[in-house]
């Protein structure tokens, strides 16, 4: 890997005043802002050529057309005009120019060309794959440069990881960094990270609506970027650590391990990396040299095959959640019981289950943890699921009850509500704006990924609950789920899944870095 590519934030607001207050939101961040004037209304394009005085900082002219995913519509010679008028009246002091225009392989207007190169402005020249990837990059960067000196770009978008780990193999062999490689779409996250193994000049970064967001993993803005990811300190000798799974759109895991990576000085970095199957996940692993990983939902039994050693908790669940570098083998971990026995035990007080009855909401991978975890705490429970034949198979594992997930088990629920332990996905990523057309329904996947409706994201909804009970839901994100809300106004203790969480991400430290960590810190409230 050579230096540090840039940062670059793209700006996409509808007018300069907008764009300037994101600007300055994100200053200390970023190295380059992209002015997309494509963007922009028409009123306020008049004033593009005073944007980089007032920015304040290296700039982007970027006039993107609809054909290459821009919103630009009025046609070649308009587009022409509105670049030569942004580029006219150079000044002397070119920190109030353009310090780069942005053209298209088959857009080539010498007079813009030659201002470009008289007024100190480099020019990016840009080819676009938005429907496939590209098969040989180094012949595609050098087709770009027409005269020599051009700064090459190739934005394409990957269809899989598998096409990510490609471009990674390619790039990797590129031989400087005098080029730009810019991943979109929803397999992009990774490569932008790591984006100094690819060479390139600069990565592209796009502001978050909602800061509160950091955990959403389909962009990353720049703060995250730095802050989070520790952008600025990858190298050849960083450590690479992740999270796979599909479809992997949230994920507190990366904040919580890189903070701990910063506690302790280390030059590591956590990603997360989406994939279609395992296989393809694995294979990026490998490529990206990453020393371990940890498996989130659907893969926590597809992984098992491609394991090499397993250990005794994966043995007992027959799932896996941690996959770890040993040599040229992986082998398979599952911190889900640990940490969702300590969190159990924090939550619940004591050090055991014993005389008590719970219920085990779900039959998927958490739902094993979970029945492990009791039979460990000498309890008894019941598991309860909408498909019968699973919550038998896991109840006859681990000597336990079990009963389909509906109103005419309600009984059964009573009996089993000393503690009751939501393991599904229901309610993740609710959101109390987000009304269907039935007020009463929201959708949700369980952890087979099979399709359901279940009314107010609420598995047990006929369940009325009488304030006694403990109710513990893994799911973190919202932090209060309408399960954990209906719960806590009936009296209940309740709790969600972030401890569960922080404890387990704890083992899993001491398992990809060979350190004990023994304090937990950071946690969330409940």
């Amino acid at each position: 890997m050579t230096q540090r590519p840039k940062i670059c934030l793209s700006l996409t607001g509808n007018t300069i005043q907008e764009d300037l207050a994101i600007l300055d939101k994100y200053r200390s961040f970023i190295d380059i802002a992209e002015l997309r004037v494509d963007y922009l209304t028409k009123d306020e394009r008049l004033y593009v050529r005073r944007f980089p005085e007032m920015a304040g900082i290296p700039c982007i002219l970027s006039i993107r057309r609809r054909i290459d995913g821009g919103l630009y519509m009025e046609g070649e010679a308009a587009r022409t005009t509105l670049f030569a008028r942004a580029m006219a009246f150079a000044e002397q002091d070119v920190t109030k120019n353009f310090a780069y225009i942005d053209l298209e392989n088959d857009f080539f207007v010498p007079s813009l060309h030659d201002a470009a190169l008289a007024f100190g402005t480099s020019v990016i020249r840009s080819s676009y794959s938005l429907n496939s990837t590209v098969k040989n990059l180094e012949s595609a960067f050098e087709d770009l440069r027409y005269t020599g000196f051009e700064i090459p770009k190739i934005t394409c978008m990957p269809r899989s990881l598998a096409e990510v780990t490609n471009l990674l193999k390619q790039a990797k062999e590129l031989r400087d960094n005098n080029h730009i490689l810019s991943i979109s779409g929803p397999f992009s996250v990774p490569l932008t990270i790591l984006s100094s193994m690819t060479n390139s000049y600069l990565t592209y970064s796009l502001p978050n609506d909602n800061s509160e967001e950091k955990s959403n993993l389909n962009s990353i803005d720049p703060k995250t970027l730095v802050e989070s990811y520790n952008f600025n300190s990858i190298d050849q000798n960083t450590e690479l650590y992740g999270i796979t799974g599909y479809p992997l759109d949230f994920s507190a895991s990366p904040d919580v391990h890189n903070r701990m990576y910063k506690e302790y000085g280390m030059n590591a970095v956590y990603i997360p990396f989406r994939a279609k199957n395992i296989e393809e996940a694995i294979d990026f692993a490998d490529e990206a040299g990453i020393r371990g990983f940890s498996v989130a939902t659907p893969y926590k039994v597809e992984i098992l095959p491609n394991l090499k050693q397993i250990s005794a908790e994966v043995g007992d669940t027959g799932a896996c959640n941690l996959a770890v570098k040993r040599g040229e083998d992986w082998i398979g971990y599952n911190t889900d019981p640990e940490g969702l026995q300590k969190a159990i035990c924090d939550f619940f007080g004591g050090k055991n289950l014993a005389h008590r009855r719970v219920a085990i909401i779900g039959a998927g991978s958490v739902a094993r943890a979970a029945a492990y975890t009791v039979k460990q705490l000498r309890g008894k429970a019941c598991i309860f699921n909408r498909t019968v034949s699973k919550a038998r198979r896991l109840a006859e594992q681990f000597g336990f009850k079990y009963a389909p997930l509906e109103p005419a088990s309600n009984d059964m629920l009573e009996i089993y509500s000393d503690l009751i332990i939501q393991t599904t996905s229901v309610g993740m990523n609710y959101k109390k704006e987000a009304q269907s057309e039935n007020p009463t329904e929201r959708y949700w996947m369980d952890d087979s990924l099979e399709s359901k409706t279940i009314p107010e994201n609420d598995p047990i909804y006929f369940y009325k609950f009488r304030g006694h009970e403990a109710v513990y839901d893994v799911v973190y994100h919202p932090e209060k789920t309408p399960l954990l809300e209906r719960a806590e106004n009936a009296g209940c203790r309740t709790s969600n899944g972030h401890k569960m969480l922080e404890f387990q991400a704890v083992r899993q430290f001491e398992l990809f870095t060979g350190r004990t960590k023994t304090v937990l810190q950071g946690a969330h409230k409940k």
